[in-house]
C-alpha cells in the first residue's frame, strides 16, 4: 500500500511519498526540514513496519507531537486521514488501499484460495518494560513520554539493523519476526543480539534520564515456529508460535530471568552454554509444557562472543585453505 504525507507549513503545500523511513526535524539532515523554534532538531519520524503498515514515533521532542490534535505518549499506527501536528506544520497522512475484487465475480473455491495465510517459518522475539504501570504513575508525563518515544525509536532501529521487522507496538512491548525458513540459526543469532541491543538502549536511557525514580528493565522471549503472516487490518503474524513468545516474556518475570528461549530457537546456539540452563515451563494455553533456557544479558553477551569467534576463525580457516594456481 502506498502511502503519502501533505504538508501544509509556512504557506506551502506539498506533498512528500512515505518511504521505509521518514525523518521529521530542524536538523538539515532529515527529510522535512522544519525551520521552526517548536520543532526539535531530530523530531519524529514515520516508518514502515511489517507489510505497509506505518507507524508515527516521536524521537522524544520538548514539544510534542500530535495525532488527531492528541499528543502521543507511544508510536502510533497511523490511519488514512490521520492529521500529524508538529510545532506550526500540520501534515495529513494518506494511503492507498488495493481495491479488492468483487466476491460475486469469483467461485467460492477462488475465494478460499485467495483468503488462505501464508504459512512461514519465523523467529519471533518480543520485549517488554517491566513495571510500566507502576513507572506511568511516579513519573512526570512529559518525561514519560520522552522515554517512552525515544525507547522505540532506537528499540526499531535495533531490530531493523540485525535483519528484522517490527510487526508492531502494544503499549510497552515490542513485537518483531525473522523469517526463518532459509537459515533458523542466523535469525535466531540475529534476535538475540537484537535483545541484547535492546537492553543496552534501556541502559543507555536510565542514565540519561536520572530523575526516573527506579531503573528501567526489560524482559525478553524468543520462539521459532510456523505462523501465518499478513492476517487482519494490521498485517500481522499469528499463531501458536507467537503466543508461545509472548507466554515466554511473561515468564521472565515470575522466572526471575531477562530472557527465555524455546528449545525451537535455543537449539540453534552452542550446547556448551545451553547444557545446564535447559528446564521446563508450563504456560498459559499450552497444555504440555515448554522446554526453555533462562539467560541474563550478560550471558547472552558471552554466547554471541562466542559464536563471533567462532565465525571469525572459520573465515580464517577457510581463506588460509585457499591454494592460488
Amino acid at each position: 500500500m502506498t502511502a503519502v504525507i501533505r504538508l501544509k507549513y509556512s504557506g506551502i503545500i506539498k506533498k512528500v511519498p512515505c518511504e521505509m523511513a521518514l525523518t521529521f526535524g530542524r536538523d538539515k539532515n532529515n527529510d522535512v526540514v522544519l525551520n521552526d523554534p517548536h520543532v526539535s532538531r531530530n523530531h519524529a519520524i514515520i516508518r514502515c513496519v511489517g507489510q505497509g503498515d506505518y507507524y508515527f514515533i516521536d524521537s522524544g521532542s520538548s514539544n510534542g507531537s500530535y495525532i488527531n490534535k492528541k499528543r502521543i505518549a507511544a508510536p502510533r499506527l497511523l490511519r488514512n486521514g490521520d492529521c500529524i501536528s508538529i510545532g506550526r506544520a500540520q501534515i495529513l497522512f494518506t494511503q492507498d488501499v488495493k481495491v479488492a475484487r468483487h466476491v460475486d465475480t469469483l467461485s467460492l473455491q477462488d475465494t478460499l484460495i485467495s483468503d488462505t495465510p501464508e504459512i512461514k517459518q519465523i523467529t519471533i522475539l518480543v520485549a517488554d518494560i517491566r513495571g510500566f504501570t507502576s513507572l506511568s504513575e511516579r513519573v512526570n508525563i512529559r518525561t514519560l513520554t520522552k522515554l517512552m518515544n525515544s525507547w522505540f525509536h532506537q528499540v526499531s532501529n535495533a531490530i531493523f539493523n540485525n535483519g528484522g521487522v517490527v510487526d508492531k507496538f502494544i503499549g510497552d512491548c515490542v513485537f518483531a519476526c525473522w523469517e526463518s525458513e532459509v537459515d533458523q540459526k542466523k535469525t535466531v543469532i540475529q534476535a538475540l543480539t537484537a535483545a541484547y541491543h535492546i537492553n543496552r538502549v534501556t541502559q543507555e536511557l536510565n542514565q540519561t534520564y536520572s530523575e526516573i525514580p527506579e531503573a528501567v528493565r526489560i524482559g525478553v522471549g524468543i520462539n521459532t515456529g510456523a505462523a501465518s503472516l499478513g492476517i487482519g487490518q494490521d498485517n500481522t503474524a499469528l499463531g501458536d508460535a507467537v503466543n508461545v513468545a509472548f507466554r515466554l516474556e511473561s515468564a521472565t518475570k515470575a522466572l526471575g530471568t531477562d530472557v527465555i528461549m524455546s528449545e525451537t530457537a535455543y537449539r540453534h546456539l552452542p550446547d556448551e552454554f545451553m547444557r545446564d540452563r535447559k528446564q521446563h515451563v508450563k504456560v498459559k494455553g499450552k497444555r504440555d509444557t515448554v522446554r526453555i533456557v533462562c539467560l541474563n544479558f550478560d550471558e547472552a553477551e558471552e554466547i554471541l562472543k562466542s559464536i563471533r569467534a567462532q565465525e571469525q576463525s572459520s573465515s580464517l580457516e577457510g581463506v588460509s585453505g585457499l591454494k592460488i594456481s
